[in-house]
């Protein structure tokens, strides 16, 4: 359930509130992700004492470990990891092509509009190189590709990602082997991880690709999402009492969200955003962006589509993003946002800071924060905090000299100081932002 608290008068960014089975959510909010059931370098403890006020996990990875044998022996994620706060699964979707393309860089797709006719289907599969010509070396698509174009059937039997209507047949990369993922089987998964927000499995079209293929991955993409409503609204009573068992605190079901997606093409973007928004979700993302387009045309990309999407539902970024980024796209009406850079840059010793002009009033001007790097020799000897003004475990215990020292001596507690000076970095950030909508600079 969301509540629109405030719309600016300056942007479209706008203060919201998000009620979910585990507890309400100010927008716009960040999520630290936990992929596997934790955040790396950190514990459940860690994420409640830095506020975070929800967490992302996969899917696809806790389906492949521990297994669902598991995560229904202890009740779900959140008794698993000892977490009583949200928590938003994605539906795997992503990871299952983007795995599939890093071993074997192709996957086959059955031509959609070719399913159903046994007779045609028999002998015609088409593999979708997922790139375009550009970076495959090739002046022309690569989309009739018949089995033995493709250098026999041993090469599609033997390709780690298979899309038909479905759903996408895959390997473990853990085990090699072979599992299927449907609209429905990623709502049951979700359900007994115990997600508080869900999302639909979806295709996330690669960048760059032909527009062709993005119809195809969209025509798809918009097919799960109405079974995957269905299946959802099959198994909850809107209104009423959840059936999943549980202390609840707030809204007593799980969230849906459709996403969004079309590539780099308006046309597709808006269509996708309209026909979502015809059905009955509870929230919508915008996926299949960060993926190797530059930030103009992601901008341009969330300008003529977020027009299109219900005021009256949270708007969710994927896998966005720099804090620029960020900013940007809650200026442009965006509510909620994930990604890796915080934890990720950490375990690189890059860690952020805003810059010491900005530091009293938390000023959101441009540049106004830097990444340093505390490997640099700089930081050897320095006797200083990190960031003095900064509250978090590291910058209120321990000097830059130290953490420098920890990453040289590859010390596992360099990473954990690290990673938490980030998040609290990011979930500061969006407090900021909140700040500045309610007090009108945004």
């Amino acid at each position: 359930m969301f509540q629109l608290l405030k719309q600016s008068k300056k942007s479209r960014a706008r203060l919201g509130l998000l009620t979910t089975p585990h507890g309400s959510i100010e927008t716009p909010f960040f999520m630290p992700i936990a992929t596997k059931g934790s955040v790396k370098a950190l514990d459940s403890s860690d994420i409640k004492a830095l506020s975070a006020p929800i967490i992302l996990a996969n899917t696809y990875h806790l389906y492949l470990q521990p297994g669902l044998e598991v995560l229904k022996k202890f009740g779900g994620l959140h008794k698993f990891m000892g977490w009583d706060g949200p928590i938003l699964t994605d539906s795997g979707g992503y990871q299952v092509f983007s795995l599939g393309n890093k071993f074997n860089h192709r996957s086959s797709i059955v031509i959609p509009d070719l399913i159903g006719n046994p007779e045609k289907n028999r002998n015609k599969k088409e593999l979708d190189p997922r790139v375009s010509p550009a970076l495959a070396g090739s002046p022309e698509p690569a989309r009739n590709a018949s089995h033995s174009d493709a250098g026999g059937d041993d090469n599609v039997l033997n390709s780690l990602v298979k899309i038909n209507q479905s759903g996408v047949e895959f390997r473990s990369f853990i085990d090699g082997s072979k599992h299927l993922f449907t609209p429905e089987k990623v709502q049951k998964i979700q359900d007994i991880i115990g997600a508080d927000i869900k999302m639909v499995l979806d295709i996330c079209s690669p960048h760059p690709c032909f527009k062709h293929q993005a119809e195809l991955d969209l025509q798809l993409t918009h097919e799960w999402a109405k079974r995957a409503l269905e299946y959802h609204q099959k198994h909850y009573c809107r209104g009423r009492a959840c059936l999943r068992p549980g202390n609840l605190k707030g809204c007593p079901y799980p969230s849906l969200f459709g996403i969004v997606q079309g590539s780099i093409y308006k046309d597709l973007r808006i269509k996708s955003a309209k026909f979502l928004s015809s059905l009955d979700f509870d929230g919508l993302a915008i996926g299949g962006l960060a993926v190797g387009e530059d930030n103009k045309k992601m901008y341009q990309v969330l300008d003529y589509t977020i027009p299109e999407l219900p005021t009256d539902k949270p708007r969710y970024l994927m896998g966005v993003g720099k804090p620029e980024n960020i900013i940007e796209a809650v200026k442009r009406g965006v509510d909620m946002f994930d990604c890796v850079i915080p934890t990720r840059e950490a375990r690189h010793g890059r860690l952020y800071l805003y810059k010491k002009s900005n530091i009293k009033n938390k000023k959101l001007n441009a540049n106004f924060y830097e990444v340093v790097n505390i490997l640099n020799s700089k930081y050897k000897k320095d006797t200083k905090p990190l960031d003095k003004n900064c509250d978090c475990k590291l910058c209120q215990n321990y000097s830059a000299g130290y953490l420098h020292h920890l990453f040289k001596a590859g010390e596992p507690l360099a990473l954990r100081l690290a990673t938490l000076h980030n998040v609290s970095f990011y979930l500061k950030l969006m407090k900021s932002i909140r700040t500045n909508i309610k007090t009108n600079r945004f």
